[in-house]
């Protein structure tokens, strides 16, 4: 089982990317679920979180800006960002805890996927 995070890119200020963070292998579900995010220099900060029951929570600096969703059929969970502000660049990550067929919880994370916000 391997989580993949991607969509990062460019992005101008004021812009919109949308990450997407997927489990792949079979008979598995998601369940809580974080983004993170390192930027040159800086401390990990989480970004936002959301339940198995789709309960979401985000830290102060993106709240209204960005939003975390899943797809429970795709095993996936996006990150819509918007209004990109150039302190948003950072390489961004994402954590799972994914139920197995046998019952047994697994704690997966991801490689980071780039996100630059400039003009």
């Amino acid at each position: 089982v391997q989580l993949q995070a991607s969509g990062g890119g460019l992005a101008q200020p004021g812009g919109s990317l949308k990450l997407s963070c997927a489990a792949s292998g079979s008979s598995l579900r998601l369940m809580f679920m974080d983004w993170y995010r390192q930027a040159p220099g800086k401390q990990r900060e989480l970004v936002a979180t959301i339940t198995s029951s789709g309960s979401t929570n985000y830290a102060d600096s993106v709240k209204g800006r960005f939003t975390v969703s899943r797809e429970n059929a795709k095993n996936t969970v996006y990150l819509q960002m918007n209004s990109l502000k150039p302190e948003d660049t950072a390489v961004y990550y994402c954590n799972a805890n994914v139920l197995m067929a046998d019952d047994t919880i697994v704690a997966l994370a991801s490689g980071g996927t780039q996100v630059t916000v400039s003009s």
